[in-house]
């Protein structure tokens, strides 16, 4: 059987497996805080809502580039013949998979590896439009066929989109060129075919399985009766923090020993980590665990920041919504059965 694997760590290929080693790179927040530009940006989008890309349209997919501001881990691919090589966000999220082009005249497609279709004999296009909504503006640009390779595995005619806008100062400062989505083909922008179902029409994959490993609710040892009605949960990759509902943030924040700095972030000492308390989530009856040390983004400052952001939306369903992002998967090896609708975790070690 093969499975699709992404790891951070190059590991020893096993039978049926295909793993794709994830690059560690510096992230947006590094990058623009270096270029003098982090300021500006976090105040200009501090009232951004983390979970609008999950309340989409289907014809337009939303993926704000905001989520991926602690975000460094990323995989190569390869698209056309001969192959063209990208950094690309594999990413829960979001379905489409897009990358810079030279038709992109944007500043951030500059700095970028761009995909020529002119250089490929095996692309074929049919014009069709395309855009992505951020938090920043639309990532446009048009639709394109050609050859995709990851790992050594080629996945022929795969659809992919060619971006010629992309808006804002974030992707300027993104160390990735594009991004793979790996998400039900429901949220995919103009119906496009995903990687994953692609590998599967042409038998590269036997189940659409596929796992990262990026390396109830309690507080401390008190249960915090915040999901006691329930909670609706959803575990994305393409979100760097963990997000969680605005009603119980400002509580959650005392409990941590938090303040806001004015940047629309929220800090705290660095040197007091180890009295901060373990934040456990309780699902389908199973503890998991997220100590300070997970949750704390460290600095040379002397103080960290709090990797933990809020949302106002509730799920479909009304209840409370929590986003696990990269925050909550770097402690657990994450098992994504999209055949089956399950999720499954298991200690990263």
């Amino acid at each position: 059987m093969k499975w699709l694997i992404l790891t951070v760590l190059c590991l020893h290929l096993c039978e049926g497996l295909l793993r794709i080693p994830l690059k560690k790179g510096k992230s947006i927040r590094e990058a623009m805080k270096e270029s003098g530009v982090l300021h500006d940006y976090l105040v200009k989008h501090r009232y951004y809502d983390p979970a609008y890309k999950f309340f989409n349209n289907f014809a337009t997919a939303y993926e704000p580039l905001a989520n991926n501001m602690e975000m460094s881990y990323y995989g190569e691919i390869s698209i056309g013949t001969p192959p063209q090589n990208f950094l690309v966000l594999f990413d829960t999220g979001s379905s489409n998979l897009w990358v810079p082009s030279t038709l992109c005249q944007s500043q951030a497609c500059d700095n970028h590896n761009k995909f020529n279709p002119n250089l490929s004999s095996t692309f074929s296009t049919q014009n069709e439009f395309f855009s992505l909504q951020y938090g920043t503006g639309s990532l446009t640009g048009i639709f394109g066929f050609d050859t995709v390779t990851i790992q050594g595995i080629s996945i022929t005619n795969q659809e992919f989109g060619l971006s010629e806008t992309e808006p804002g100062t974030n992707f300027l400062y993104s160390p990735f060129d594009g991004i793979l989505g790996l998400a039900f083909p429901a949220i995919s922008a103009g119906g496009a075919t995903t990687v994953m179902q692609k590998m599967l029409q042409e038998n590269l994959l036997d189940s659409p399985i596929f796992s990262f490993y990026l390396s109830g609710f309690m507080v401390g040892t008190q249960s915090s009766g915040w999901c006691s009605q329930g909670c609706q949960g959803i575990v994305d990759t393409g979100t760097s923090l963990l997000t969680v509902p605005n009603q119980v943030f400002s509580e959650l924040m005392q409990y941590i020993g938090a303040e806001a700095d004015g940047n629309g972030q929220y800090v705290a000492s660095c040197s007091n980590i180890e009295n901060m308390p373990t934040l456990t989530f309780v699902i389908s009856g199973t503890s998991f665990p997220l100590p300070p040390s997970a949750y704390m983004l460290q600095s040379n400052s002397g103080y960290c920041t709090v990797g933990i952001e809020s949302t106002y939306l509730p799920s479909q369903n009304g209840q409370p919504l929590w986003i696990l992002g990269d925050v909550f998967l770097r402690v657990y090896y994450s098992i994504y059965d999209m055949g089956n609708k399950q999720v499954g975790f298991a200690t990263a070690v």
